[in-house]
């Protein structure tokens, strides 16, 4: 990257910085709350175009170069939800982060539109953290990685053969392979659900192979649906992603329902150990029907390890919550701060 483009690149970001800082704030996910100090990117996977929003430090000096963080996004999710918040917070730490939307989803391309595959899913974080190592204003020896729900399961994934993370965090984070095989708390899975699963994905793949489209259905359920007697974590995901504290218009509710067969081999905790000596952290809620698979993150991690449990928190509590987002947020900024 030539020093001409680097000046026009700082600018730009400052530029962006100060009309965010100045303009109407917005009140919701949908209007941008958690856009506020960020300029939107595009870096490529391959040739998948992504798109991001890149947030810098509120005292962000051109003349430095900073540690810098990616920041993944649960399954479903787009960067202007939890992961955006969680990369605006940290900037405002001193850090640079990239909150992105993962390929197939909200203003990135990829297709088919929501397919939740995971090695693309660990990709478009390899390339997450390849776009910040070539920035003028980031120390490329000092990038740092976080994911949200299944973006913590992935991102916890990716780093065990990327040796440019230097140090993991996972903030309830999901095993979407467990998940699928035996469950969450409260939703189990017997291995007579497996088989219906994959009995309905093959019969799906046929029909696509001999000319019908690609099937999308619901990923969650309507409002008008819920009631006492729904699981807690499908009570708590809708209040999150289908109500205006969190619901996005590039958030579409929808998954490619031949997904599921893509996760079930899918093992992303099963080598945490080569994570080592780079140091991880897992953040959960005592609460969350997520907290097994930070549990086994962590004893199948080597040291250095760390394991936060934020008491009375839930897993979607951890989404946006201010109570038990600020605490995670010290933690995740006294880690990285160490650490990178």
């Amino acid at each position: 990257m030539s020093a001409f483009k680097n000046t026009l690149l700082c600018l730009s970001l400052l530029m962006a910085y100060s009309a965010n800082t100045f303009s109407a704030t917005p009140k919701t996910v949908a209007e941008g709350i958690n856009v506020v100090g960020s300029q939107k990117i595009t870096f490529n996977n391959g040739t998948i175009s992504m798109a991001g929003n890149l947030y810098l430090p509120p005292d962000y000096d051109a003349t430095k170069k900073y540690p810098a963080i990616v920041v993944a996004h649960p399954w479903g999710g787009v960067k202007e939800q939890t992961s955006g918040l969680y990369a605006q917070q940290l900037a405002r730490k001193g850090f640079i982060t990239l909150a992105y939307d993962a390929s197939h989803y909200g203003e990135s391309g990829g297709v088919p539109r929501d397919l939740e595959d995971p090695s693309d899913r660990v990709q478009d974080i390899r390339s997450a953290v390849g776009y910040l190592a070539s920035l003028p204003q980031v120390d490329a020896n000092r990038i740092g990685a976080i994911g949200v729900c299944a973006g913590g399961g992935y991102t916890l994934n990716e780093a065990q053969t990327d040796l440019r993370v230097k140090a993991v965090a996972g903030v309830v984070a999901y095993d979407i392979g467990e998940a699928t095989r035996t469950g969450i708390e409260g939703m189990p899975v017997t291995a007579e659900d497996q088989h219906k699963l994959l009995t309905s994905v093959d019969e799906q793949l046929n029909k696509e192979a001999a000319g019908a489209p690609v099937l999308v259905q619901p990923l969650l359920p309507p409002l008008s649906s819920i009631n006492a007697s729904s699981p807690s974590f499908v009570r708590e995901a809708t209040n999150y992603y289908l109500t205006p504290r969190g619901a996005h218009p590039n958030a579409h509710n929808r998954y490619v329902v031949t997904s599921p067969g893509l996760h079930l081999a899918y093992y992303p905790l099963a080598h945490m150990d080569l994570i080592a000596p780079r140091p991880v952290l897992l953040i959960s809620g005592s609460r969350a029907e997520t907290l097994k698979f930070s549990e086994a993150a962590y004893a199948q991690a080597k040291q250095p390890k760390e394991i936060m449990v934020i008491p009375g928190a839930s897993h979607f509590d951890l989404y946006d919550k201010p109570q038990y987002v600020t605490p995670a947020v010290n933690k995740l900024a006294e880690f990285f701060g160490k650490n990178l």
